[in-house]
């Protein structure tokens, strides 16, 4: 039944404006709304509800949100372009545009958010 349904993802944020300068800005996802709960934009058919958290919160040290694309190179190139910076994880054998190779074909690249959310985008074989 849910197989069917879209997704909500939920991404904590101490400065919802800061974050909607990111995921509207940069990332170039659709501004819905804005409320004392959270700050809601569009990506694709999917909604990101950016819930507003106190300024104490720690982020996750793993992936919470990621997109699986079909060209990664072209699509790490566009964030860069609008001044997404990558992480340089040690294991990363492209350190230039910081993707990751699995010993199995699928690529990932992974990047922060202004609160320390790490994200990512992939490429699977």
């Amino acid at each position: 039944m849910l197989a069917s349904c879209k997704m909500v993802g939920f991404v904590p944020a101490r400065d919802s404006q800061k974050a909607r300068e990111f995921y509207e800005g940069k990332l170039g996802f659709q501004f819905v709304s804005d409320d004392a709960f959270a700050l809601v934009v569009l990506a694709g058919e999917n909604k990101i509800r950016i819930a507003k958290v106190p300024k104490d919160f720690a982020p996750a040290a793993f992936t919470i949100l990621g997109w699986e694309v079909q060209d990664i190179e072209a699509v790490v190139a566009w964030l860069k372009g609008r001044g997404v910076a990558f992480e340089k994880y040690p294991f990363i054998q492209d350190p230039e545009l910081g993707i990751w190779t699995a010993p199995g074909g699928d690529k990932v690249a992974w990047f922060k958010d202004p609160d320390g959310n790490v994200l990512s985008v992939a490429q699977h074989v």
